[in-house]
């Protein structure tokens, strides 16, 4: 099989429908971008679920006149609930913070909002037993066990905030996900359109080729690269998408939370992980959508 007849017929093809190829290489981009932006989001995720995964604890605050007269957990019923939260077989480790503490550690996580630690003061930080399970996955051996003890106001689950604030991401992940299909739908019909059209533009030189002897899959040979160099060229594409991507969402409208340390953000590595499964995707899809409609749709 010649080379040269092969690779002028796909730029050819390409040539003749310019528009079409355009359109298809910018949904295929876009698709994958999207795509990718999830695959990302999940990475996102799984790295800040680590951060976290070893610092779940369950919060017992204290009454406000134990945080404002107790500021060493040394009377009762302060004294009388650490040593009893200390005895607990469910506690792995039990650490009292008093409200200068809070503070201190208040403004630390905090400091890429400095408006917010200047309008929040030290009274309003209550103290606290900060309690760390063997197992964390079962809070409420402790707010069963405690709850209304002298001295308590309230008990706070971390992993509660922790799961209401990854189903934030969750949502992003899956409306991401969703775009991709559609978009990935829009593509594949670009391509099955453009294999066609192409394949009509061209049936009388293809024709002749056949008469003279040539094999069907030598005739169909360009028109299915023709679809897998517009699908590659989109995946090329998708991963400048994601920069800017990361640009423009995570390092500015997250910046704030990953500069703070409360997620991990999204590295250039990232990126570079994901894109040879883009590149993969792309050229699959393409390659079976022009297959499929080349056996199915066109007689060359």
């Amino acid at each position: 099989m010649r080379a040269s007849f092969v690779l002028s017929e796909v730029l050819t093809g390409l040539r003749r429908n310019l528009t079409m190829t355009i359109a298809m290489i910018i949904t295929t981009a876009i698709s994958l971008a999207m795509l990718g932006g999830g695959l990302l989001v999940v990475r996102m995720i799984d790295k800040t679920k680590a951060l976290y995964e070893d610092k779940v604890e369950v919060s017992v605050f204290l009454t406000k006149d134990i945080s404002a007269t107790d500021a060493q957990c040394a009377n009762d019923p302060c004294k009388g609930l650490y040593a009893a939260l200390r005895a607990d077989p469910a506690v792995d480790a039990v650490k009292f913070e008093n409200r200068e503490q809070a503070f201190e550690r208040f403004k630390k996580l905090f400091e890429a909002q400095p408006e917010l630690v200047k309008l929040t003061r030290e009274e309003a930080l209550p103290s606290s037993l900060r309690v760390k399970l063997k197992d964390p996955d079962r809070p409420e051996v402790i707010t069963q066990t405690y709850a209304g003890r002298p001295g308590i106001d309230t008990i706070v689950d971390q992993n509660v905030f922790l799961d209401r604030f990854f189903n934030i991401f969750n949502g992003f992940r899956n409306l991401t996900f969703s775009v991709a299909l559609f978009m990935a739908i829009a593509a594949l019909l670009l391509i099955s359109n453009t294999v066609q059209l192409s394949a009509f533009n061209r049936r009388t030189e293809v024709g002749i080729m056949r008469l003279v002897g040539a094999t069907r899959w030598y005739t169909q040979l360009p028109f299915l690269l023709e679809a897998m160099v517009t699908g590659l060229t989109g995946a090329i594409l998708a991963p400048v998408l994601l920069v800017l991507f990361k640009m423009s969402f995570v390092d500015g409208v997250l910046g704030d939370l990953t500069n703070g340390g409360v997620i991990q953000a999204i590295s250039g590595i990232d990126i570079l992980l994901v894109t040879p499964w883009l590149l993969l995707v792309a050229v699959g899809i393409s390659a079976v959508t022009g297959y499929v409609t080349l056996r199915l749709y066109v007689r060359t």
